[in-house]
């Protein structure tokens, strides 16, 4: 992930990285929503075809078709971006599906085609292929995001209203907003607000060191979907991760129903090992029996990141 990215250390140095106050609304509507729901999390990274991860998730002289069976045996979830660019034929999701079991969750971005060509409207066909396709990964389809433009506005407001309105409402659905207009009074304005409760869409948080503005802690649904981007494990990495986990465990004692936790690192070649550490720490906090990443299918015991 590019977006909002720091390269320059000592610009990372001064990003104030504290975690914004929950609003009141957003307890309020979790506590109602998930009386007696068991918690469950889900934690990935954005990919399953990295080659750096060979010796450490993947055993040697793993081909590149075996790497989500792999990946599937250390994580629960992956937030599934190869759909932004192409929307997968039903034999590829259906072969997807097998091999990753039944307990993973696939959170499917949708096509750029939808999102940016033609900006949510006018896309019903698109659309139909589009769900048409991710339904086929049945009980394993997780919570699908739409990315919003960089530079779709509030303005765009009535085209998000549509596409929200024309959305398959049993599929779950997460709706990322990056351009800043939508976060000028401090976070997601009412209107907004009110549009996602009132279809009952979640709205997707993304913590990134360059655009802390779009940083927002509104509950809209009984779910929660977390992009965090690192920057190499560095220290701050770390302290950040522990700000989640006590956020997570905060709201999960108010009612919170699931949660989608992935993770980027620059090239994504250590987002394995900041996904361990939220697993390990949920799993400490709350309870949780999350398997710990590493090669769980190598000859002999599981080798641990750690």
């Amino acid at each position: 992930m590019k977006f909002g990215k720091l390269h320059d250390p000592d610009e990372l140095s001064r990003v104030d990285f504290q975690l914004p106050t929950v609003p009141n609304r957003s307890m309020e509507l979790i506590h109602a929503k998930t009386e007696g729901k068991p918690f469950r999390a889900y934690i990935g990274c954005p990919m399953w075809g990295n080659k750096g991860w060979i010796g450490k998730l993947y055993p040697k002289g793993s081909k590149a078709g075996e790497y989500l069976r792999y990946y599937a045996r250390s994580f629960n979830g992956i937030e599934l971006n190869s759909t932004h660019y192409r929307t997968p034929k039903h034999e590829i999701v259906s072969r997807w599906r097998d091999m990753a079991g039944e307990d993973f969750h696939f959170s499917p971005k949708i096509s750029q085609t939808i999102s940016h060509r033609f900006r949510l409207v006018n896309c019903q066909d698109q659309l139909d292929r589009f769900c048409e396709s991710i339904e086929g990964f049945r009980s394993s389809l997780g919570c699908s995001f739409i990315q919003l433009p960089p530079n779709f506005t509030t303005a765009e407001l009535p085209k998000l209203d549509w596409f929200l309105a024309t959305w398959p409402q049993h599929l779950p659905l997460a709706v990322e907003f990056r351009h800043a207009s939508w976060f000028e009074g401090g976070g997601l304005s009412a209107d907004v607000l009110d549009l996602l409760e009132g279809t009952n869409t979640t709205a997707l948080i993304t913590d990134v060191a360059g655009r802390r503005d779009v940083l927002h802690a509104h509950l809209t649904t009984s779910t929660v979907m977390i992009r965090f981007v690192g920057n190499g494990l560095v220290p701050t990495d770390y302290t950040r991760a522990d700000a989640w986990l006590d956020r997570i465990e905060s709201w999960v004692g108010k009612g919170l129903e699931k949660l989608y936790f992935f993770v980027h690192e620059p090239d994504d070649t250590f987002a394995p090992e900041m996904g361990t550490y939220i697993i390990e720490g949920l799993n400490k906090r709350l309870g949780l029996d999350l398997p710990i990443p590493g090669l769980h299918d190598a000859p002999g015991a599981q080798m641990s990141l750690f």
